[in-house]
């Protein structure tokens, strides 16, 4: 067993049936899917998995379904975060936190906060959170990037454990690691910068491909965990190909195509999003052969 939260954690997808209704069959292959790839833990409505356009009601059905089919009772990060410091502040207060072990909350996006906003925001979730919690820096859908002197001022507050990093900045992802308190979590939040990241200090990564593909993936980030970087470099190189196609479209259009491809759920998605085009599931498939995913 590894520490909680080191290691894979999928940021798991919705399926959704053609006229946006939540498929809960596939929802329970899915967590089939990805427990007996050997994930390390799950995160439950993250960006991921659509949480822009799930509402409250499906939020808690969707959390609540997940922790009955938790067969191997895996941690669970719950995504609760958004731009509206007050309003977060509510959905805390009005969260069964039974089985979460901690939240992952997005930096704050459009309002484009300054450092001191961030902090402010920050210290306000985690001061109301009755569990830990994960910031979540991306700087391509919040406009800002939270610099390594923002997180690691936070990183002091008693109640935020990590940072899933996902500014692509490897020299930020160093900063961050030299100077962290030792038991605070650097997460990588990209991918194929995993492995780089687990070299620079960083403890895992939560996924979008491991959905999809578990088991590889988890070897691959295992093996950069126990030092075994030469594995999980020949293991990387697997995924370069398949990885932008991800991503081409949308998030999570192509892993959601990928899944459709291997039989697990649907490939639909919630408007404003489109389901993957036949041109770009094609492309998928042609690489998940070549590359034996």
């Amino acid at each position: 067993m590894r520490p909680k939260f080191h290691g894979v954690a999928p940021a798991l997808v919705t399926p959704m049936f053609e006229d946006g209704s939540i498929d809960y069959e596939g929802l329970k292959r899915l967590v089939q899917h990805v427990s007996e790839g050997g994930v390390d833990y799950l995160v439950v409505q993250g960006t991921t998995g659509e949480s822009a356009t799930t509402s409250t009601k499906e939020k808690i059905a969707i959390l609540e379904f997940i922790k009955e089919n938790n067969s191997k009772n895996l941690p669970i990060v719950y995504g609760l975060g958004g731009n509206n410091t007050p309003e977060v502040i509510k959905a805390i207060q009005a969260t069964d936190f039974t089985g979460i072990d901690a939240i992952l909350s997005v930096c704050p996006y459009y309002n484009k906060p300054g450092a001191r906003g961030v902090i402010a925001h920050y210290s306000a979730i985690a001061d109301a959170s009755p569990v830990p919690v994960i910031m979540y820096n991306i700087p391509g859908r919040s406009g800002i990037n939270m610099s390594a002197a923002t997180t690691l001022k936070l990183a002091e507050h008693p109640n935020i454990i990590g940072v899933k990093e996902a500014s692509c900045i490897i020299e930020q992802c160093m900063e961050i690691y030299k100077d962290k308190p030792e038991d605070f979590l650097l997460i990588s939040g990209d991918d194929v910068q995993a492995v780089p990241i687990i070299a620079c200090g960083g403890v895992g990564v939560m996924s979008v491909i491991a959905n999809a593909i578990p088991a590889k993936f988890t070897k691959m980030i295992h093996a950069a965990l126990d030092g075994d970087f030469s594995t999980a470099r020949n293991l990387l190189g697997h995924f370069l190909a398949i990885d932008p196609l991800l991503y081409e479209e949308g998030n999570p259009v192509g892993v959601k195509k990928i899944l459709e491809l291997k039989g697990i759920s649907g490939s639909d998605v919630r408007l404003p999003l489109m389901k993957a085009s036949d041109e770009l599931g094609e492309r998928m498939a042609v690489i998940i052969e070549k590359d034996n995913l």
